[in-house]
C-alpha cells in the first residue's frame, strides 16, 4: 500500500494510511501515516463505537492539510478505550469442568461448552440481528464435532464437496471463535479489547477470562491451518 501510495501522489491524488505496525510504516515509508495503537483488524478502533472511529478518521484526515513529509508517520495518541476492562463484564457462565489435560478430555469439554454458550450467542443475535458465524456451512454444534475429532486424531474427511479438509477444518475453527466471542459480547457491559483471545495488537494482551472454546482453537488454527 505504501508503494500504491506514492504511485497515486505521482498522479496527483494525496493519500493517507492508517497503520497498526508502526515498524513496517517506517520500512515501507508510505506518505502518509498515522499509527494507531490498536488489534489487528480493527484499524478504528473497537466495534460499535462510532464517536471514536470519527476521531480516528478525522486524524488520518487532517494530516492531507498538514504540512510534512516527503515521508511523515505520525501516532494516534489514544489507545482503545475497552484497553481498560469493564468492571461490570462477565463471561458466560460455563460449569467448571476437570480435564486430565490430554487431547481427548479437551475436544470433549469443547464440545460440551458450545451446547452452554447457545444462550448467550442467542442473547447476542437478539441485541445484534447479525453474526460472523457460518463461513464453513455447518452447523455450530457439527464445527465443535468436526474440530473435535481433529483434536482427537482422527482427520476426518470434509463434510463438504468442493472444500478440504484442512480448509473446512480453518473454517470450523473460525467459526467457533466467532461464536465465542460473539457470546461473550453478550449483555450491556463489554469484554475489553486484551480480554479477546485471539487480541494481537502491539501493546501486552494480558487474556482475563474469556470462553475457553476460542483458546482451544486460536493455536490449533495457527498449527494446523496456518
Amino acid at each position: 500500500m505504501s508503494a500504491l501510495g506514492h504511485y497515486l501522489e505521482e498522479e496527483g491524488i494525496a493519500t493517507v494510511a492508517v497503520v497498526l505496525i508502526r515498524p513496517q510504516a517506517e520500512n515501507t515509508k508510505p506518505p502518509r501515516a498515522l499509527w494507531v495503537p490498536f488489534e489487528l483488524g480493527r484499524p478504528f478502533g473497537p466495534p460499535n463505537d462510532p464517536e471514536f472511529q470519527r476521531r480516528v478518521l478525522r486524524t488520518a484526515l487532517n494530516m492531507l492539510v498538514e504540512d510534512g513529509g516527503p515521508v511523515r508517520i505520525i501516532d494516534f495518541p489514544d489507545d482503545d478505550p475497552r484497553a481498560q476492562p469493564d468492571p461490570a463484564w462477565q463471561p458466560p457462565f460455563v460449569p467448571a469442568a476437570v480435564t486430565n489435560g490430554d487431547a481427548d478430555s479437551l475436544a470433549s469439554r469443547m464440545e460440551a461448552e458450545i451446547l452452554l454458550l447457545q444462550g448467550a450467542h442467542g442473547r447476542w443475535m437478539e441485541q445484534h440481528g447479525r453474526t460472523t458465524v457460518g463461513v464453513s456451512g455447518l452447523a455450530i454444534a457439527d464445527c465443535a464435532r468436526y474440530v473435535a475429532d481433529w483434536l482427537r486424531g482422527q482427520a476426518p474427511p470434509s463434510p463438504r464437496d468442493g472444500f478440504s479438509a484442512p480448509l473446512i477444518l480453518r473454517f470450523a475453527v473460525d467459526d467457533l471463535k466467532a461464536y465465542g466471542l460473539e457470546a461473550a459480547g453478550a449483555g450491556p457491559a463489554k469484554p475489553s479489547s486484551p480480554s479477546s483471545p485471539t487480541g494481537s495488537g502491539t501493546r501486552p494482551q494480558p487474556g482475563p477470562r474469556s470462553t475457553r472454546c476460542a483458546r482451544y482453537c486460536s493455536p490449533m488454527k495457527t498449527s494446523v491451518c496456518g
